[in-house]
């Protein structure tokens, strides 16, 4: 049967107000199975369970912990959970102060935000920087045989990136390093997630993080690690973890449903992988026609995509279906304006190091369209046909 959209929409009650949602790079939609998980665990975890005889808000960590390992694959004892990516990163750098000292090497990249580059700059390492093309905002993977060597002990990079939606050759990377260093590799894989099935084993990174809020769910963040016996090298009076009575828990009571939800995605899917699997197909056309139009409006620039620094194969490089746009001499507030008269949402593109790199602020900055589960042609055309009276 394929990937049924339109079922899909019916997962998410908010979609019944009038509104087009282009925006899941900022605030995703909530799935009802989400938003009644969260409702039922608030009303629930303060009693006592009769199978554990201790407060079910304990049960509902291990579960929330469970769920986030059998979507990846992964043990329960390997994934931490914390509020947010920039606590668990703060907590992470802290850990390993002791494991990456004397000036040992650290590779980040210039693709990334500060709040995933800069609690590890705060180490006592030696730094490089990955840099990515500027035609197209990817991260080419050659360029970590020159910054990688014996002396690399960490190397940190985004998976995707959120504006632009360029995937990043994570495989081929940790092949780079595992064949020059014994440094460890976390990747912040909360984009690509939010739209394709998330293989740990292909990877084979040693710290992965994801946003569960950004994907549908409750406002909780991973990190997942390769295996347990990573935890003793980190300092341990820096615990990576919340203690359970302060972690929010309510809101880990959506995670088994937000997971729940993702298997659902398509009916006849038998795993979460598969039911990503195809909603990761139907993106693919979908994006494709999103790029086609868009490129068919004169003034209408696709960062990374568009013009001749990106180049002819720009459009067909791997990417999850997010992109940033500007309007030729149409300032990005005023674009944003004309499309929320339209009642199409979007976002006018947040500060990027990118973003300013490639000169979207030059440009007068720059409209980001993150598309969801449940968006269709119908919304592409709508948002196509607004700018069209722009440009």
């Amino acid at each position: 049967m394929g990937f049924d959209v339109a079922r899909v929409r019916g997962l998410y009650t908010s979609l019944g107000d009038g509104w087009t949602y282009l925006n899941s790079h900022q605030i995703p939609q909530v799935p009802e199975r989400v938003a009644s998980g969260v409702a039922a665990a608030f009303r629930t975890h303060a009693q006592i369970s009769e199978a554990t005889l201790q407060p079910i808000a304990v049960d509902q960590l291990e579960a929330a912990r469970e769920a986030v390992a059998g979507m990846v694959g992964a043990d329960p004892a390997c994934v931490v959970l914390g509020p947010t990516r920039q606590f668990l990163a703060h907590a992470v750098a802290r850990g390993l102060g002791g494991f990456v000292r004397r000036k040992a090497g650290v590779v980040l990249s210039r693709a990334d935000a500060g709040w995933l580059t800069a609690p590890f700059r705060a180490l006592d390492g030696s730094f490089s920087w990955a840099e990515p093309d500027l035609g197209t905002g990817q991260l080419p993977d050659w360029q970590y045989k020159e910054l990688v060597d014996g002396s690399t002990r960490l190397v940190v990079l985004s998976a995707a990136h959120p504006l632009l939606g360029t995937v990043a050759p994570v495989g081929k990377i940790v092949d780079t390093v595992r064949a020059r260093s014994r440094a460890w590799v976390l990747i912040d894989a909360t984009t690509y997630a939010t739209y394709r099935p998330l293989d740990l084993d292909e990877w084979q990174a040693d710290i992965v993080m994801l946003d569960l809020g950004e994907m549908g769910g409750p406002q909780i963040s991973a990190l997942i690690f390769r295996d347990t016996s990573m935890f003793p090298r980190m300092d341990q009076t820096m615990p990576l973890e919340l203690p359970a009575s302060s972690l929010p828990h309510g809101l880990l009571g959506g995670v088994p449903n937000l997971v729940r939800h993702l298997g659902n995605l398509d009916e006849e899917a038998e795993s979460v992988a598969e039911a990503m699997g195809s909603m990761a197909d139907f993106h693919k056309g979908l994006f494709e026609h999103l790029v086609e139009s868009l490129e068919g409006l004169h003034a209408v620039h696709i960062v990374g995509i568009s013009g001749d620094a990106a180049g002819q194969d720009a459009a067909f490089l791997d990417r999850v279906p997010r992109l940033t746009f500007t309007v030729e001499g149409v300032p990005a507030e005023m674009v944003y304006r004309r499309l929320v008269d339209n009642r199409l949402v979007t976002t006018v593109s947040p500060a990027d190091p990118l973003l300013d790199a490639m000169g979207v602020t030059e440009a007068g900055g720059s409209i980001t369209i993150g598309l969801s589960p449940f968006s269709t042609h119908y919304e592409v055309d709508q948002l196509t046909r607004v700018l069209a009276s722009l440009a």
